[in-house]
């Protein structure tokens, strides 16, 4: 059975899944989900269907850094599951504080409350810290690590919330290390564009 990724095109969590199985070198049935209209198949397979979701021979995965940590485990090589310490507390970090200020930030009209100096003090205090780790070439030195590839697409989405503001805060290092993801071919591999899937569709084959 060829693996069924069940992705978003924009969802930051499906394009850190999507990263890994490409540096994995795992090929996988794509199907573009509508978030408005999520497919039998996938609520099927998943309780809460969210994106991205993997359908392997053996067993589901619901989460994104589970399918980094699966695909990686299978092939790793740009040995990117051998980092620091330091490189998982920023994962851990980015999923928690720094994500979550970013929805209160970005979509503060769905929540009540929101202050957004203290999302912005939150936000800035992590980009601050990922600014000084760069002074390297990447988070965990000078080779890329799985924490270069869960972090960058909400990076992203970050910085693009206020693009202008976000350029002309003193982050040289972080938006050097984000515009080097931006160009590159791994960036436009993950984001090519597929229409959203129907049940009668030929597969679609997202691979290296």
């Amino acid at each position: 059975m060829t693996h069924i990724l069940y992705s978003f095109r924009r969802c930051p969590y499906a394009m850190r899944a999507r990263l890994a199985l490409l540096s994995a070198q795992i090929p996988v049935i794509l199907r573009e989900v509508s978030l408005k209209n999520k497919p039998l198949e996938l609520l099927a397979i998943s309780e809460k269907a969210t994106v991205p979701c993997l359908q392997t021979s053996e067993k589901v995965i619901p989460e994104s850094l589970e399918i980094m940590y699966w695909a990686l485990s299978q092939n790793d090589p740009q040995n990117l599951l051998n980092m620091p310490t330091v490189g998982y507390d920023l994962i851990e970090y980015n999923d928690g504080p720094f994500k979550s200020s970013l929805d209160r930030t970005k979509y503060r009209s769905r929540y009540e409350d929101v202050r957004l100096e203290v999302e912005l003090t939150t936000a800035k205090s992590f980009l601050d810290q990922l600014n000084s780790l760069l002074n390297s070439e990447f988070l965990c030195g000078d080779k890329m690590s799985l924490a270069d590839l869960a972090l960058l697409p909400f990076i992203r989405q970050y910085a693009f919330i206020d693009k202008i503001w976000f350029d002309k805060q003193e982050w040289n290092n972080v938006n050097r290390w984000l515009t080097s993801f931006l160009i590159s071919n791994n960036f436009a591999k993950i984001q090519e564009k597929f229409p959203i899937w129907q049940s009668d569709d030929r597969p679609v084959i997202f691979s290296a």
